[in-house]
């Protein structure tokens, strides 16, 4: 990661409700990737989606409830 690219998103928990902050770096484009919370330690899924043409970023953060097969 770039540290000049760094945004940090505040964001609440999907388990537990706690608010912590997320480092992103829009630079990289689109992304689908898990954080732990700093509170429960459970897995946050975000989800990241770069608008280039408008200049947008839009973060999706759920729990990481679903089993993949």
């Amino acid at each position: 990661m770039n540290e000049e690219n760094l945004k940090s998103v505040p964001v609440k928990c999907p388990h537990c409700g706690h608010n912590t902050f997320l480092d992103i770096d829009a630079s990289e484009g689109n992304q689908d990737y898990q954080e732990e919370c700093s509170a429960c330690g459970d897995l946050i899924h975000v989800q990241l989606q770069v608008d280039e043409i408008n200049q947008q970023t839009r973060i999706k953060v759920d729990g990481n409830d679903e089993q993949f097969y």
